[in-house]
């Protein structure tokens, strides 16, 4: 399985937004994420970094 977990870093700390991430796709001045579930969040953030061995998926505001 593939799916990654988004993390949104917020004062140098690292706070789980979501788990089992499928999709991330921007949407007007945000993300939205989907995962394998079919749960759906939107933030306005960006993505910070990648981590694709470790399946994590950082966001900053």
């Amino acid at each position: 399985m593939c799916e990654a977990n988004a993390y949104l870093i917020q004062d140098d700390e690292k706070k789980l937004i979501m788990e089992a991430v499928d999709t991330v796709e921007p949407e007007g001045d945000g993300i939205r994420l989907v995962s394998i579930f079919g749960d759906q969040k939107f933030l306005k953030a960006q993505i910070h970094s990648l981590s694709l061995v470790d399946h994590n998926i950082f966001l900053k505001e």
